[in-house]
């Protein structure tokens, strides 16, 4: 019996702390109270700790109805990302990123060459053809990040207890401008807590072209 209870109480210690873990959830609107998708949200664990990569995927970027699909990704150092063409014209996708430099012409229903990205950084990416075209790689190493959907959150489940740097990117923020930063946020173990962020954009590119504006 005290070997089926210490099993018991074992289990129930284990069974609770994976409960008690922290959740973190991060909101991003605009000046006018309006949610911001496509904002990249990292995590970063003040202590350096943090789980380690995974394996190295492929990303796929599409084109299509004259856009690219989708408008921000994210991606990890190793990862590789593939254009594909699914419009009846052909388009001409390039980079200048100190990241990782490409160019291709890819015809319609094709698809170019895998583009491995060796480091961290920004890679804005552009249609030499659509100048309307642009879209945006964002390589990081942290250990948590996630991209906003069209509500303008992202949730965080599972996070250790300790104390982080909360972090926001977004291709319309103003040039030159670091990652918007919420420093020192402390989680315990059982914390349900929300991290709102409002940031002032500048207006979308891809309506309101401007060559000296994108930054490749």
């Amino acid at each position: 019996m005290r070997i089926r209870a210490g099993l018991g109480a074992l289990l129930a210690m284990i069974a609770g702390g994976q409960a008690m873990a922290a959740q973190l959830t991060v909101d991003v609107a605009d000046r006018q109270g309006k949610p911001v998708a496509d904002a990249v949200v990292t995590l970063l664990r003040r202590d350096g700790a943090g789980p380690k990569p995974g394996a190295s995927t492929t990303h796929s970027i599409d084109q299509k109805q004259l856009m690219f699909r989708p408008y921000v990704e994210v991606a990890r150092p190793g990862d590789s990302v593939v254009f594909r063409n699914s419009d009846t014209t052909r388009h001409h996708v390039y980079s200048f990123s100190p990241v990782k430099q490409f160019e291709y012409v890819i015809a319609p229903n094709a698809s170019a060459p895998a583009v491995k990205l060796p480091r961290t950084g920004v890679v804005a990416i552009g249609c030499n053809i659509h100048d309307g075209m642009i879209a945006y790689l964002y390589v990081t190493d942290a250990p948590w990040t996630a991209r906003t959907d069209a509500t303008g959150h992202v949730v965080f489940d599972g996070l250790p207890a300790g104390a982080y740097d909360v972090r926001v990117w977004h291709p319309r923020l103003p040039p030159a401008k670091p990652d918007l930063v919420q420093a020192n946020v402390a989680l315990a173990a059982d914390d349900r807590r929300r991290a709102p962020f409002t940031v002032t954009l500048l207006p979308d590119l891809r309506f309101q072209f401007d060559r000296e504006r994108t930054r490749y």
